[in-house]
């Protein structure tokens, strides 16, 4: 993960202004920096978006193509994430030095959607045992700002949400084959709920508080951050500690308090943008560089 290098009174600096509930930029300990989502800007997938956060900035592209069910869950179709680290997000990554954050962050977004809750896999079913719709799910990180779990989460969820599957038909003739009949009308398909899709919320430890959406100055401050996946009604579906720090269990519950309030507010906010992006039709100015 990218890093930054601070003396030990910038550190002093950080730890004191979070103990009075001012940080550096003038934030709040459970404020969040601007954030800017755009959806539909990679025009060959089935869905995307773009999330800066800060200097964080996240594009994710979704592309729906037909496949078999697993033999454990024939009647599903499944999500297949895959986590790519520019080098241009940071110099560390060169190489391959961003394979671990990118099997990291590939394993954390498989456990937030192991939940049967988190997408209904069986609207992704065509023909049970046969064929079903796979996801493949691309994280591109273009710049690391801090807090990347939190915008990676939301800028899934966007993508999801902006995702279009055509509906298909299943036609069976007299000897008993299937056929699979793609509707001729593109504009014809389905939609994605993503009202249960969980965003992550990153609690960083500093001091005795913590702070949620921290900078990269922040995160140098803190030996240890909580992950905690939350729904928009305030559900933690899992969690996860990093940092080579330990977290007493006090801490954690207060942890998951804060991060339950900040999560309703992000999916809250996230889905005020999204529905206003989607009213706005094909009439929506791009503003995106992809655009």
């Amino acid at each position: 993960m990218a890093s930054v290098s601070l003396s030990e009174a910038e550190k002093v600096y950080i730890v004191h202004g979070v103990q009075e509930d001012l940080r550096v930029d003038g934030r709040g300990c459970e404020d969040y920096r601007c954030i800017e989502v755009e959806t539909d800007v990679v025009s060959n997938t089935s869905g995307s978006a773009r999330v800066k956060l800060g200097h964080t900035d996240i594009l994710v592209g979704v592309k729906a193509e037909m496949g078999t069910p697993k033999l454990e869950k024939p009647d599903e179709g499944y999500l297949e994430f895959f986590v790519d680290c520019s080098a241009n997000a940071t110099p560390e990554f060169e190489g391959r030095g961003g394979d671990d954050l990118g099997t990291e962050i590939t394993n954390t977004l498989y456990r937030m959607f192991s939940s049967r809750s988190s997408v209904d896999l069986q609207s992704l079913c065509i023909s049970p045992r046969e064929h079903c719709w796979v996801l493949y799910v691309d994280v591109l990180l273009l710049e690391c700002g801090g807090n990347l779990f939190d915008a990676i989460s939301l800028a899934v969820k966007a993508a999801l949400f902006n995702t279009r599957i055509p509906k298909v038909r299943v036609l069976e003739d007299e000897e008993g084959s299937k056929d699979i009949e793609l509707s001729d009308d593109p504009y014809d398909c389905m939609q994605l709920s993503v009202e249960s899709v969980p965003c992550v919320v990153t609690l960083c430890k500093i001091g005795c508080r913590h702070v949620v959406d921290a900078t990269l100055q922040e995160e140098a401050c803190s030996l240890a951050s909580l992950l905690v996946a939350v729904t928009s009604s305030g559900v933690v579906t899992c969690m996860r500690k990093v940092g080579r720090g330990s977290l007493d269990p006090e801490s954690i519950f207060e942890m998951m308090e804060t991060g339950k309030r900040a999560g309703k507010l992000l999916h809250t906010a996230l889905q005020d943008v999204l529905h206003k992006e989607e009213s706005l039709g094909p009439r929506r100015q791009k503003v995106g560089f992809l655009g």
